[in-house]
């Protein structure tokens, strides 16, 4: 349960200490208690999103009710434990106004990266590796809970990058999702650019052992080629997984 700035107990959202309109600051430090993350441009954005209609003063200052407080709690828990779109998130809060029950999915179980087992991997990998399906920018968007200056950002840095007619490979949503929680903890598009710079350097060792198979007349000779790239991307997630394990337990020592 989150306490108010003033130490008084209430419910999760409490925005002061006789429930009255406080200022996004105070908002944000009733929130950190439940969600450290959460940042004041967290918030704006779920403004903008229209997620929370904030009061404003004359001279333009938010003023949150009691009610704003817990609606963006409600919100970040959505986030965090079901890894809903914000979309989806709008639509369930929307249904619970009007008095409606929409049952939502099982909390999600994120998984260890560090301890994927090799099966696990190789079925990342494999899925990664198949024919991939388009998707357009609206459906990306929708998909992930981002916003559109948010993607643009991630494109300029290449963590996402659209095919000429402006389609996306349905393993962007998987990529952008992954960006965004990171953001969650402060890691911003350009601290990404070495992860990605690793991963095109890891794609091209990969890509310089399977090429000449790639090249030969034989069809089943190619038809390997693509499963020896399956395997070695494989092996390279959990070379690289364990080798960030080793420098975060030398770090720890």
């Amino acid at each position: 349960m989150l306490q108010t700035p003033s130490g008084g107990a209430g419910s999760s959202g409490t925005a002061g200490a006789e429930g009255r309109p406080v200022s996004i600051g105070t908002v944000l430090t009733v929130l950190r208690e439940e969600f450290p993350e959460v940042t004041i441009s967290k918030i704006r954005f779920l403004e903008a999103e229209g997620l929370v209609e904030p009061q404003r003063t004359p001279s333009g200052y938010r003023k949150f009710r009691p009610v704003d407080v817990e609606r963006l709690a409600q919100v970040l828990r959505m986030q965090r434990d079901h890894y809903l779109p914000l979309k989806v998130i709008r639509e369930h809060l929307d249904a619970l106004e009007r008095g409606e029950r929409i049952p939502l999915p099982a909390p999600g179980q994120p998984r260890d990266a560090l301890d994927l087992p090799e099966d696990a991997c190789e079925a990342v990998v494999a899925e990664a590796s198949a024919p991939a399906a388009r998707i357009g920018r609206d459906e990306l968007l929708a998909a992930t809970g981002v916003t559109e200056a948010e993607l643009a950002e991630w494109e300029s840095y290449g963590l996402v990058a659209p095919h000429p007619d402006g389609a996306f490979a349905a393993d962007s949503v998987a990529v952008a999702r992954l960006v965004a929680d990171l953001g969650r903890f402060g890691l911003e598009p350009r601290h990404l650019r070495a992860m990605k710079a690793a991963a095109d350097r890891e794609a091209g060792l990969v890509e310089q052992v399977v090429a000449p198979l790639r090249r030969h007349r034989n069809p089943q000779t190619r038809a390997h080629a693509e499963a020896t790239a399956r395997e070695l991307a494989g092996l390279s997630v959990r070379l690289h997984a364990a080798l960030v394990q080793s420098a975060l337990q030398q770090r720890g020592q």
